[in-house]
């Protein structure tokens, strides 16, 4: 009976929680209260001894995810030596000089390129940089404000499925979950999906658009001081080569991939001339990421108070939950919208506490479960929602409004989200 109570009451919890992260609640002391909540209440149903609430929740969660943390610091830096050197918008540039004067090819090919860069690159500072030189590009090209925000950021969003940072962030819930060929399949499949259905929402709207062709003037504006010479732009894709052709750890790609950019380009003549550049980009890469570090902090504590309360969820949901991956797979389908707003479909907001749930209960693998929860949280949340602080920056940039920026990618992202699903239905359900 005391376990029936304890459960129902953690699920009032989630509930408000939910409702408290769409509301735009901050998320890292939201999780903190959640974690001390559901501490307090596993010990009352005697789950969770004093020493579990030290050693393994608040002690433990973070410490869980100190390796995790000094990824997303060295992917930051990756990204911001990528802008730094020019070979950001290099590869930008010749990609605008490659469409020659058709818009729809120089779009879709800006948005390619743009998901490649960042299978590796990470932050929001890369997310900004690399923003201010790509969306004048598009705007110039006559493509209207949302649909130029929309198209960047799920682009952005697309290279996120295999970038080795985030998936650390995601391998902090999922510990030991290999970043191998097994999992890389579905991530390169489902990024060539979002790809697609960019391509396909550019091509179905720019008919309705008067595109011009005064892209040549902001093409042309792009800095020539800081060209990279074409050796250097296989940068960004260094780092994922190594680590999967190779099976490199993340850091150690990203250093060789890092000092490579700035050797090739002439960054580094001195050693006062590389303790400046490398002092000053790793800086702007931990100040890039600091605040989600710190979310990245609390998150484990909630996560690890979960699974010892998992005994509760199981009492009252044990016998009505589905069982099958089918039923589960056709329903995050359904309900993708969710990952909107922090929202119980979404790792950064409510979707940790759903996961704590549905691991709880036991029936599901983690091949299953991973990809899952991943996609809602890249294509709605990463690269459709405006509580996304690189996604906010776009909209204010562009002068576009959030609703005409919902309007414009929400639809398309549900596509990707039901397609995407079904891949994780057919290669691990």
């Amino acid at each position: 009976m005391l376990e029936t109570i304890i459960g129902i009451i953690l699920l009032l919890t989630f509930v408000g929680f939910t409702i408290y992260a769409v509301k735009g609640g901050n998320l890292m002391i939201g999780f903190l209260v959640m974690a001390i909540i559901w501490v307090a209440l596993g010990m009352v149903g005697g789950k969770i001894t004093w020493e579990d609430a030290q050693t393994v929740v608040f002690q433990g969660g973070p410490e869980s995810w100190g390796a995790t943390a000094v990824v997303v610091i060295f992917g930051s830096w990756f990204g911001q030596v990528l802008v730094k050197t020019g070979i950001a918008s290099t590869i930008i540039r010749k990609t605008v000089e490659l469409g020659g004067d058709k818009p729809l090819v120089t779009t879709v090919l800006l948005c390619i390129v743009t998901g490649l860069i960042f299978t590796s690159t990470f932050g929001a500072g890369a997310v900004v940089a690399i923003g201010v030189i790509v969306l004048p590009i598009l705007l110039s090209l006559g493509v209207p404000k949302s649909l130029a925000v929309s198209s960047y950021l799920m682009s952005v969003g697309s290279g996120m499925y295999v970038n080795i940072v985030l998936f650390k962030q995601m391998q902090g819930i999922f510990e030991g979950f290999p970043y191998d060929s097994s999992y890389l399949r579905f991530g390169f499949a489902a990024m060539a999906v979002q790809l697609i259905v960019v391509i396909v929402m550019l091509a179905v709207r720019l008919k309705k658009a008067d595109v011009s062709h005064a892209w040549a003037a902001t093409s042309g504006s792009l800095d020539s001081n800081e060209q990279a010479p074409v050796y250097a732009l296989i940068t960004p894709i260094i780092p994922v080569v190594l680590a999967i052709c190779f099976k490199w750890q993340p850091i150690p790609a990203f250093i060789v991939a890092a000092f490579y950019a700035l050797f090739t380009c002439g960054k580094i003549k001195s050693y006062k001339d590389t303790e400046k550049i490398v002092t000053k980009t790793f800086y702007d890469g931990v100040v890039d990421v600091a605040s989600l570090l710190g979310f990245l902090f609390i998150l484990p504590m909630f996560n690890k108070v979960s699974g010892l309360n998992a005994v509760f969820f199981e009492s009252i949901l044990g016998g009505i939950m589905p069982t099958s991956t089918l039923f589960v797979a056709i329903l995050f389908a359904v309900i993708a919208p969710l990952g909107l707003f922090r929202g119980p479909l979404t790792v950064f907001g409510a979707g940790s506490a759903t996961l704590g749930i549905l691991r709880g209960i036991g029936t599901f693998t983690a091949p299953f479960l991973f990809p899952l929860i991943y996609i809602p949280t890249i294509t709605m949340n990463i690269s459709c929602c405006p509580t996304q602080s690189w996604n906010l920056w776009a909209i204010n940039y562009s002068k576009t409004t959030t609703k005409d920026f919902l309007r414009s990618g929400v639809l398309w992202g549900w596509v990707i989200c039901a397609i995407n699903t079904a891949i994780v239905y057919f290669m691990f359900g």
